[in-house]
């Protein structure tokens, strides 16, 4: 049996849906960050499978697979950044505790 691009799909929904779960269930902003890169990765498994499997000849999932990772990379400096200084403020990195922007 050899791996086709369902199963290079279905890996990529599984992450996803793991990503999602963790997005929306925990309360450690660490966890979620996390979480949103298992998400951007799947999104790179299929951007890759789709692009291998459809056009072989382009290299176009990979080229937006790079993209995405640059984006990641921005979004997670970005996210820490905010995250280490509400922590010096708050001393806690639960969600709930992240209501600076509030009323």
């Amino acid at each position: 049996m050899t791996v086709g691009l369902v199963h290079y799909l279905l890996l990529s929904g599984v992450l996803f849906s793991i990503g999602l779960y963790g997005v929306l269930a925990k309360r450690n902003v660490v966890v979620i960050l996390m979480c949103v890169e298992i998400m951007l990765n799947a999104t790179n498994v299929a951007l890759v499978a789709l692009s291998r499997y459809v056009v072989p000849a382009l290299l176009t999932g990979q080229i937006f697979a790079v993209f995405v990772i640059l984006v990641a990379a921005a979004e997670v400096a970005v996210g820490i950044a905010i995250v280490f200084a509400i922590y010096r403020k708050r001393q806690s990195v639960n969600i709930n505790d992240f209501d600076l922007m509030k009323w």
